[in-house]
C-alpha cells in the first residue's frame, strides 16, 4: 500500500520514504516531529540521517501526504493529512497533541464571520495548556507542607 501511495504522487518508491510514511501509517493521529521520527527509526535499526527525514518530510507536504504544524515557534510537526476539520490541544510542556472537533466551536465561528461579513476559507483552533500526565507530574514535584 505504502510503495501506490508514493506511485500514486509520481514519487519514486525509496527505503527512506517507506521507513516514514510507515510511522506515520502505524499511527495515524499522532504527530510528530522530524526528530521524533529521526529517533523512532534509528531505534528501530533503520540507517537514515536526519537531513533525510527532513527532505522526505518536506516532499510529502509539498504532495498533500501530511501537514505540517507550527504550535510553538520553535517546533514543528507534522500528521498525515485527513479528510474533514479538526482542531488540537497542545500541552506547553511535553508538546503532546491531541484533536478535537466540536461542532459548536465550528458554528459560533461561522456565526461570528457572518456578523462581520467575512468570508472563512480556513482556521485553525489551538488550545494550548498542560495535559493531564504533565499536570501530574508537576504536581508530584511540588513539594508538600507538613501540618503542626
Amino acid at each position: 500500500m505504502s510503495e501506490e501511495i508514493l506511485k500514486q504522487h509520481q514519487l519514486k518508491v525509496t527505503a527512506p520514504r517507506l521507513h516514514i510514511l510507515a510511522v506515520f501509517q502505524n499511527s495515524p493521529d499522532a504527530h510528530f516531529s522530524a526528530e521524533s521520527i529521526y529517533q523512532q527509526l534509528s531505534e528501530a535499526g533503520v540507517e537514515i540521517g536526519l537531513a533525510t527525514v527532513y527532505r522526505v518530510l518536506s516532499q510529502f507536504e509539498a504532495i498533500g501526504l501530511i501537514e505540517r504544524h507550527i504550535f510553538t515557534q520553535d517546533h514543528f510537526v507534522y500528521e498525515l493529512k485527513k479528510e474533514g476539520h479538526h482542531d488540537h490541544l497542545v500541552c506547553q510542556d511535553c508538546h503532546l497533541v491531541l484533536e478535537f472537533f466540536d461542532a459548536n466551536i465550528e458554528r459560533r465561528q461561522e456565526k461570528i464571520a457572518n456578523n462581520h461579513n467575512f468570508l472563512v476559507k480556513d482556521h485553525q483552533h489551538i488550545i494550548y495548556g498542560i495535559c493531564a500526565a504533565c499536570q501530574k507530574k508537576n504536581n508530584s514535584n511540588s513539594p508538600t507542607t507538613a501540618s503542626t
